[in-house]
């Protein structure tokens, strides 16, 4: 299991469209085969400071991930919503380590 956080500051007038169109990608993700968890978490204390934290079966997973339409599409929206190039950190299960305690099913 792969798990990755992606911390995005977003421009403080862009935080509702980034919003829309970062929900829209991880409601397609929530399809695909290899990904078993997308969230979309924002900051109480910044609301510009947006976390995806994206599960996958395995580093391939990740991969098809940035190969599907909807990630691209989200990828170009948001690209000029970002007040500073996003960041990532990979990270492996310690606990739980069942893939189903990870697991979200589709919407």
């Amino acid at each position: 299991m792969l798990i990755v956080h992606v911390h995005v500051h977003v421009v403080p007038d862009q935080v509702q469209a980034f919003a829309d169109a970062t929900l829209a990608n991880a409601t397609a993700s929530l399809d695909e085969p290899g990904v078993l968890r997308f969230d979309v978490l924002s900051d109480l204390a910044d609301p510009t400071h947006v976390v995806l934290v994206e599960v996958y079966r395995t580093e391939a997973d990740a991969l098809a991930h940035k190969e599907t339409a909807h990630y691209a599409t989200w990828r170009d929206t948001v690209a000029p919503m970002m007040a500073v190039p996003r960041t990532a950190t990979k990270f492996s299960a310690a606990f739980p380590t069942e893939e189903t305690r990870w697991d979200t099913p589709a919407p």
